[in-house]
């Protein structure tokens, strides 16, 4: 099988939809309290689907199916720690940023600690946020690569453009709530997935645990002490929850939603809720992954792959029914999108009021600073694509 027209017409019908949906929910936008945190005024459900969307990128949507067909499930034992740190941060630094009015999470330690210290906490925000999603959109250009005759640079400027317009018109708002479409999108991609390969595979589930079981491949525990091991219980433990600490804790794309939300209660929730459903999608990508291995023992491979990330978008393209092709690429844009969108929004946010409104812009208008924001949207952007196309010489995309 090919990619076939009707795939092409449902991957650009969903890129079309996205870019006028985010533009059209955006309206009314008055102030920047509009554009970076939707008016307060988000419900508390909606921001634990953004939460998820927003911390799924395309690498978990290739990279965690990947990491199973080469091995085991033992990755979960990160996604442990990912929720105990989320119980840490919704304790300790959640009640923090609803004290008083704020837009960024580094204000938070201009209070305490004075500007320099909030000026340096944004630049590393803004110098990680930038690196690492820069990578994240060039995988999602690797997929389009692998099922199509686009080349991953074009595959990276066409998602790049779309997501920047509805980002650039629909703000924060626009940016949750295709979140929470785009998360419908993905998982129901990958539920497909699941039961395609269910059917494909010759005696179905318990060919899948005959093949799988003997070589460990259900495996979720290791307690082993030992550094050489990559994906232990203690590693992830401690490796997930201090990475969730930061990430969830401390990182302006994370902590935007929360304020958007508007109360500490609500956000607490939505953070909580957040890391049973991130528990429950890694298990299904991994699970496919399982599932993959068990496919290519019975239909192998024409050649091998240059890189293992690619052998769910090959399965994709070469194993599903036509149009099902374009809903699974497009749930992979989907989950590419939404972190995307959400860095480009939190990156101009820290840019506004961490750095302009304090150095460059001090007392000016409401409309002015609405329009720097904008700016800043589109600058960032830019700075996204370019940093994409140089991390296609940086190797293993999930690493």
């Amino acid at each position: 099988m090919e990619f076939t027209a009707l795939d092409y017409a449902v991957l650009s019908f969903y890129l079309i939809a996205s870019a006028v949906l985010g533009a059209l929910i955006g309206r009314g936008q008055k102030n920047i309290n509009d554009y970076f945190l939707a008016g307060k005024r988000v419900p508390w459900w909606a921001i634990s689907f953004s939460i998820v969307a927003t911390e799924t990128s395309t690498l978990t949507f290739i990279g965690a199916p990947a990491i199973a067909y080469t091995g085991n499930l033992t990755f979960l034992q990160v996604i442990v720690g990912y929720f105990f740190g989320r119980l840490l941060v919704s304790y300790f630094l959640l009640p923090s940023y609803f004290k008083g009015e704020i837009q960024t999470a580094y204000e938070v330690l201009n209070l305490r600690f004075g500007r320099k210290v909030q000026n340096f906490s944004a630049f590393l925000f803004q110098a990680s946020r930038s690196l690492a999603d820069g990578v994240r959109l060039f995988a999602t250009g690797l997929v389009l690569s692998v099922v199509t005759d686009i080349s991953d640079q074009w595959g990276v400027v066409m998602i790049g453009v779309v997501t920047i317009i509805y980002t650039l018109y629909g703000g924060m708002r626009a940016v949750i709530w295709n979140d929470v479409i785009q998360l419908c999108i993905y998982l129901t991609g990958a539920t497909l997935a699941f039961f395609i390969l269910l059917d494909r595979i010759p005696g179905g589930w318990s060919e899948v645990v005959s093949l799988a079981a003997p070589l460990n491949k259900f495996q979720f525990f290791d307690f082993t002490l030992s550094f050489s091991v990559a994906y232990t219980f203690w590693a992830g433990l401690l490796g997930g929850s201090f990475i969730t600490f930061a990430t969830h804790g401390t990182d302006q794309m994370l902590v935007q939603r929360y304020l958007a939300c508007g109360n500490k209660k609500g956000s607490q929730l939505a953070l909580i809720l957040s890391g049973f459903l991130v528990f429950g999608q890694f298990l299904l990508f991994l699970i496919i992954g399982v599932m993959l291995y068990a496919f290519y023992q019975h239909f192998p491979l024409d050649r091998e792959l240059e890189q293992m990330d690619r052998i769910f978008p090959t399965f994709i393209v070469q194993q599903m029914p036509p149009g099902i092709s374009g809903l699974i690429i497009a749930a992979i844009f989907a989950a590419a999108m939404s972190t995307l969108s959400s860095s480009l929004n939190s990156l101009a946010s820290s840019s506004v009021n961490d750095f302009y409104k304090t150095y460059w812009g001090k007392g000016l208008t409401e409309t002015h600073y609405l329009k720097a924001s904008r700016v800043f949207t589109l600058a960032w952007g830019a700075i996204l694509i370019g940093i994409s196309m140089m991390a296609r010489n940086w190797g293993e995309v999930l690493e």
